[in-house]
């Protein structure tokens, strides 16, 4: 895990921006890491479909986001950035979201200072306090047993309160001890040279868009992580629902369209290995 790990710091050390493989499952994983992706993201969204199939609400536990980042990393060694959302509670609740989604095998995790679950009556997202951000992010990093394990200070202050909030608390994040920076809500190039400016840590954005989508720029502000949505659980959501739809109105099996070639479906499984430990654990000869 260690190798990953450093493998994920290697990227936040670069000058590269990268675009990261949004893997919401271990198969999503291991196509990600045989098309050549620098590291996976495990998106709150995408777990939420994956585990539960509902809305992005914080509503699976802290237990089933762990065995999801379990099963994606023992399938791929992709390295992995989970998103813990809010740790599942408060400072306390924190420590042990960081030491659950360390011991499954992630490289990083983002910790948020939005407060969740949505409060009763509010429909607009709101944010802890700065001092109540600032517990948090310490009590992640004291909770790391391995130091290569990275840490992101994330707030979406940008879109909820102030450019201006959202650079006090990346300072105060930074002066925390976070290894990273997320930043959602970010839309400008004035935002962004103002976070860079204020602050010296690697940088995340969320989802980049108009003038903000140039790897150039990007990178001269020191963002060495640019989320990219998470599609590919759309995309099989979608696929899932034509091959069912055309099996429901008669359609044969064998005129299916979209369907992976059998070697595709061979290396996603990893066949080979798998008949090489047979042939040598059990004797059965391929």
């Amino acid at each position: 895990m260690k190798a990953r790990r450093d493998a994920f710091r290697a990227v936040l050390a670069g000058t590269a921006v990268i675009r990261p493989a949004s893997t919401h499952d271990p198969i999503a994983a291991r196509i990600a890491e045989d098309l050549g992706f620098e590291i996976g993201i495990l998106g709150g969204s995408a777990a939420s479909l994956a585990i539960l199939g509902d809305p992005d609400l914080v509503l699976i536990t802290l237990t089933e986001l762990a065995e999801q980042v379990r099963r994606i990393t023992r399938a791929a060694q992709l390295p992995l950035l989970v998103d813990a959302d809010h740790g599942y509670g408060n400072a306390l609740n924190v420590r042990r979201t960081v030491q659950e989604v360390e011991a499954a095998g992630a490289a990083a995790l983002t910790i948020e200072d939005t407060l969740l679950p949505q409060a009763y009556g509010e429909a607009k997202p709101q944010l802890i306090s700065l001092d109540e951000g600032v517990g948090k992010m310490k009590a992640a990093l004291d909770a790391r047993s391995d130091m290569s394990f990275v840490v992101f200070g994330r707030t979406g202050a940008a879109s909820i309160t102030s450019i201006e909030d959202a650079v006090a608390r990346a300072r105060a994040y930074e002066a925390a001890g976070v290894d990273a920076l997320f930043f959602t809500g970010v839309r400008t190039r004035a935002q962004l040279q103002a976070i860079a400016s204020a602050t010296t840590l690697p940088i995340m954005l969320g989802t980049i868009e108009g003038d903000l989508d140039d790897n150039a720029f990007l990178a001269s502000q020191r963002v060495r992580i640019a989320n990219q949505g998470h599609t590919p659980v759309a995309a099989a959501t979608q696929a899932v629902y034509e091959t069912l739809k055309a099996l429901r109105e008669g359609t044969p099996p064998r005129q299916l369209k979209g369907l992976p070639s059998a070697e595709l479906t061979a290396r996603v499984m990893r066949d080979s290995t798998v008949k090489d430990r047979m042939a040598y654990f059990l004797g059965i000869k391929r």
